[in-house]
């Protein structure tokens, strides 16, 4: 009989990914929801692990970046079948959203149109309201002095100031690393059990420098064999590897890489992005909309598959390679210092994107801030699902501009 890392009557392949693909039609709300459907099924309910267990993957997945309810979800995979559980667990929880926003890609860009041009404004004004919201709660829960309110501030003025230099925003998140190393002094972390989760330190150590190796060879391939497909797996990649905070900050990353380039056009980059806080599973399927969006030869479902695994791909190689090497992490007072220092910078980038490209795209009219407002006070104070709030947002603003007889 097969048994897991833990002891227990280890589940197949096929058997783990039907357990994530309903979780993955189901878990609306967000990483903190997400994360909370998987304490239920898979702690509460199945016991995988215990409830401490659970809480330290949780720590380690918010530590680093990538989308953390995805990493939590590839570990807890691991815990019953290795590195096929991780596969099976991501595909489960990741395929629903992103063959949805797919099909959705097409049905908004391709000749024959299906949505109406002010319903793709109404989505966009969603996108102002969503990431407002990330950028009020993320500002409470990350910027909570003097020093952090002031690298939050310095962050969204570098953005903002020099948003036309690509790699501004990569030095403003090292920089902001390098002071809060110094400057901040979080506690000593006490002892906890380790983790039931086993990966040799010699597997961790390939699976981290396979991460930067791709991460600085990437860029450099794509100099010397100039190809459409490189340059997007790079870019996206590279966006997946930078994701500090949460996954509302791979919005500047993937603007920044793919509209100036001309891959996107802005108005289905903030379109999809609207259309992403509709499906259930993680943020990142935006990925999917997008390659699926783009206007050169790599298009369509290849667009889509190459982009999604691109940005997938650093998540998987971080917690692979981080698990061995956690317990001493967690102890690292300088590591946690730094982390404090990169959270509130991500804050400002945020907000530098909420201003440019978001609201400068979407506002245009009092009617615009209307209707973001509403949206927005729907998601902070109503309570309102996402998903309701995007479907209320595209018809209220088509709905408006029948009876006022314009339209966008």
């Amino acid at each position: 009989m097969d048994q897991n890392i833990n002891g227990h009557k280890s589940l197949g392949f096929m058997a783990i990914f039907f357990i994530f693909l309903r979780l993955g039609l189901t878990s609306f709300g967000g990483p903190v929801a997400h994360l909370g459907f998987f304490r239920a099924e898979f702690i509460v309910k199945r016991k995988w692990l215990s409830e401490q267990s659970y809480l330290d993957i949780v720590s380690l997945c918010q530590f680093l970046p990538g989308p953390a309810s995805s990493q939590v979800g590839m570990v807890l995979g691991y815990s019953q079948k290795g590195y096929y559980g991780a596969l099976a667990a991501w595909l489960g929880f990741t395929l629903p959203s992103a063959i949805a926003l797919t099909i959705l890609a097409y049905a908004l860009n391709g000749h024959n149109r299906w949505i109406s041009p002010d319903v793709i404004h109404g989505l966009k004004l969603v996108s102002v309201a969503v990431v407002a919201q990330a950028v009020w709660g993320m500002a409470k829960a990350l910027c909570t002095d003097v020093a952090r309110i002031t690298i939050m501030t310095f962050a969204t003025c570098l953005m903002l100031l020099f948003s036309s230099y690509s790699l501004v925003q990569i030095g403003v998140i090292a920089a902001a690393g390098l002071i809060g190393a110094f400057y901040f002094s979080p506690k000593q972390v006490s002892h906890h059990e380790n983790l039931p989760i086993h990966i040799s330190h010699k597997a961790g150590a390939i699976w981290i420098g396979l991460f930067f190796l791709l991460l600085f060879l990437l860029p450099l391939l794509h100099e010397q064999f100039p190809n459409e497909s490189l340059a997007v797996f790079s870019a996206f990649y590279r966006a997946g590897s930078l994701v500090f905070g949460g996954g509302h900050v791979v919005l500047p990353l993937l603007q920044a890489e793919v509209v100036p380039t001309g891959w996107v056009n802005s108005e289905a980059f903030l379109a999809g992005y609207g259309l992403t806080q509709a499906m259930p599973g993680p943020l990142f399927t935006f990925a999917a909309f997008l390659g699926a969006s783009m206007t050169g030869n790599l298009t369509g479902w290849i667009g889509a598959l190459i982009c999604l695994l691109a940005i997938f791909l650093p998540s998987f190689l971080l917690v692979a390679g981080a698990l061995p090497f956690w317990e001493s992490l967690r102890r690292n007072v300088r590591i946690k210092a730094a982390l404090i220092g990169i959270n509130a910078s991500v804050v400002g980038i945020l907000l530098a994107a909420l201003y440019q490209p978001i609201w400068t795209s979407a506002v245009q009219s009092a009617q615009d801030f209307a209707i973001g407002l509403i949206a927005f006070v729907a998601l902070m104070y109503w309570r309102t699902p996402p998903w309701l709030v995007v479907i209320f947002s595209g018809l209220l603003y088509w709905f408006i501009s029948f009876l006022v007889g314009t339209s966008t």
